[in-house]
């Protein structure tokens, strides 16, 4: 699925801490990985060269070193659609609750422009860190396109990582149904079963299931902490209704609370 795994740092031991798992999962799955460090001034290049060229060295990877002439996230943004079938796996900060504090301005104009899914992931000083391997992709679906947008990617992802996909639907009893959902289909566990099998059948990947119960922005950050070897796949923002379960706060508090990378993309 992806042939090169592109990990921007910034100087900073907060933006290298994707580098380890990344070299991980490059290792087992074939892929190259890349380091890119992107320069606002020109004469800060040459001390940024020597710095990823020193990264890149002791994680068996590329060294990039670029300027950023129309803005750092136009720099990675350009970068990793430099090689074809590269997946962008990227720090990010957590101030609040909103999508933006999460991400960052550079984070989440990157994901607006790229196009693709991107990995991401908020370091915690007195957490754990990033799983290196990663053995379950949960996927929480709540019936609407929306949250479905992910699906062929993370099954995609799910293969080429060897790893198993856990499809969850989370079940607030006092949220409004979205009008669009048919009724009973999310709160039933008919749903998330069928989803289950059919995203099996279609994509040849190995599928659980669950069905959670209480606020999303709780069960399904404490679902995946508990897993210890998952990733999270999300989309990013949602509408109305049960279309705010799975995307949009929910995905910023996962964020901010699972202590697990996450895949995401704009629906």
């Amino acid at each position: 699925m992806y042939t090169r795994i592109l990990v921007p740092v910034d100087g900073s031991t907060f933006s290298e801490q994707l580098i380890g798992p990344a070299a991980v999962v490059a290792k087992a799955t074939g892929a190259e990985l890349a380091l890119l460090r992107v320069v606002g001034n020109a004469e800060d290049y040459e001390a940024a060269r020597l710095y990823v060229e020193r990264l890149a060295a002791g994680a068996g990877a590329k060294a990039v070193c670029t300027s950023a002439s129309a803005g750092v996230a136009a720099a990675i943004r350009e970068e990793a659609q430099q090689v074809p079938a590269t997946l962008l796996a990227i720090c990010t900060h957590a101030r609040g609750g909103a999508m933006q504090a999460i991400l960052g301005s550079v984070a989440l104009e990157v994901l607006r422009g790229l196009g693709a899914p991107l990995v991401v992931f908020r370091p915690d000083p007195t957490g754990p860190a990033a799983p290196s391997k990663i053995g379950r992709v949960v996927l929480p679906l709540d019936g609407s396109d929306v949250s479905e947008a992910i699906v062929p990617q993370a099954a995609a992802l799910a293969k080429w990582l060897g790893a198993r996909v856990i499809v969850v639907s989370a079940i607030e009893p006092s949220m409004q149904r979205d009008p669009n959902v048919p009724s009973g289909d999310v709160q039933e566990s008919g749903y998330v079963n069928g989803r289950a099998r059919d995203i099996a059948e279609r994509y040849g990947v190995e599928v659980g299931w669950e069905v959670l119960h209480g606020d999303p922005k709780k069960v399904i950050p404490h679902f995946v902490r508990g897993l210890g070897d998952a990733m999270l796949a999300m989309t990013t923002h949602g509408r109305t209704g049960l279309q705010r379960v799975v995307t949009g706060s929910v995905t910023a508090q996962c964020l901010r609370d699972a202590g697990v990378l996450v895949f995401t993309r704009l629906p």
